[in-house]
């Protein structure tokens, strides 16, 4: 467990964090302290705690918003994957579909070309037989 000196408002905090996050929750902090000064720009001189209630009001704020952002485009994914998984299906069927339609269209030609085959040598057996 590591800790890091983080000063918000002034004041100095050890927090502990876990290895490796060191700089993410001063990031976090420097960030918490910037609301803090542009609250304090905004309304003047407000007891710390106010302001400090007022910077995790605002912050908690944002991440709704984000969260809800967040909700709605998964909910968007959700629907762009279902219509492809649609359209997907839609050409599969539209390609069986497609593929009986050859095969059909093969054995209609396979048979005419029996019958036709069937025709010339009808025809030349008995042209052949009495021409000898």
């Amino acid at each position: 467990m590591s800790q890091v000196t983080v000063t918000i408002a002034g004041r100095t905090y050890r927090i502990a964090c876990a290895e490796g996050e060191e700089r993410h929750l001063e990031g976090l902090a420097a960030s918490f302290n910037a609301r803090i000064e542009e609250m304090r720009a905004t309304f003047g001189q407000v007891d710390d705690l106010r302001l400090h209630v007022m910077a995790a009001v605002s912050q908690a704020d944002e991440l709704h918003e984000a969260r809800k952002q967040i909700t709605a485009l998964t909910e968007e994914v959700a629907m762009l994957n279902s219509v492809h998984i649609y359209r997907d299906e839609r050409l599969e069927q539209i390609e069986a579909r497609l593929a009986e339609g050859i095969q059909r269209a093969a054995e209609r030609i396979e048979e005419l070309a029996r019958s036709l085959n069937g025709v010339g040598q009808v025809d030349a057996g008995p042209h052949s037989s009495s021409r000898t």
